[in-house]
């Protein structure tokens, strides 16, 4: 996990320093949501976590949403890097 977050951080990453912008926040939370569909394709019953993972998508939707409206070009390379459909 911490090896994949570091991954993604650094892939995602405007400059050196940056751990916390829009671009890297949609890549951890992509990561979740694949890591939480994966969990319930093995515990189909597991309705707490149905909450977690309804809630990081909604997120995503909005950090997408921002990104869209504030840097075109980098919401297009999220988009791709991500493989996220739009």
């Amino acid at each position: 996990m911490i090896k994949k977050k570091k991954d993604i951080i650094k892939s995602l990453a405007i400059n050196a320093k940056d751990v916390g912008s829009t671009e890297i926040q949609i890549g951890l939370l992509t990561e979740k949501i694949t890591k939480l569909s994966e969990h319930f394709k093995r515990f189909k019953k597991d309705k707490h976590s149905t909450l977690g993972l309804s809630k990081s998508v909604n997120k995503r939707k909005k950090l997408l949403a921002y990104l869209k409206r504030k840097n075109t070009e980098s919401y297009q390379k999220v988009i791709k890097q991500l493989n996220l459909r739009k």
